[in-house]
């Protein structure tokens, strides 16, 4: 390849990949058109971009900006993958990918890079743990609203128990 071919190669990557902060690095190599085409629509199902790459392109075309870490290590032809709704929940998506050998036997997680740092395979395994943003959300406002639902419940309480103490006695006297 020409270093003009290259250079216009490059500068497609960057352009692709401006304004990505988080990816994780991925390895199809070896899968036929069919599974690649399955393995498009499962990502594309949950809004997840994926650009196969040559690694040492997509290291040029990086250089200097937080995805940089994801390629250093990589060889060979890759895959990157973006997207999701955050980077939690685009991990989750690729390692259960990873898991479904039956389907994609051929693909493999290989790493990533969150805030500007290199992510290996266990590090993917670690972050697929973590709650993604919609479940921390949901935790945070479980919590906000849990002060609030335990104060209603102890004012409604004793109200409700005097009422239907009442209520007993005006049934009892009619």
């Amino acid at each position: 390849m020409s270093k003009y071919v290259k250079d216009l190669v490059t500068r497609d990557i960057a352009n692709r990949l401006e304004g990505v902060e988080d990816a994780v690095v991925v390895s199809t190599s070896g899968m036929d058109c069919n599974t690649t085409a399955e393995l498009r629509t499962a990502l594309a199902e949950k809004n997840v971009q994926m650009m196969v790459v040559k690694n040492s392109l997509a290291l040029r075309a990086t250089e200097g900006t937080r995805l940089a870490s994801a390629f250093e290590g990589m060889s060979g032809q890759i895959a990157v993958c973006w997207g999701s709704t955050d980077f939690v929940s685009l991990v989750k998506t690729i390692v259960e990918l990873d898991k479904d050998k039956a389907k994609f036997k051929l693909f493999e997680a290989r790493g990533g890079a969150m805030d500007g740092e290199s992510l290996g395979p266990d590090g993917l395994q670690a972050v697929s743990k973590w709650p993604s943003r919609e479940e921390q959300i949901s935790l945070l406002v479980g919590q906000v609203l849990a002060p609030g639902a335990n104060l209603s419940g102890a004012l409604l309480g004793p109200g409700k128990l005097l009422a239907s103490q009442v209520k007993k006695i005006i049934e009892n006297q009619e």
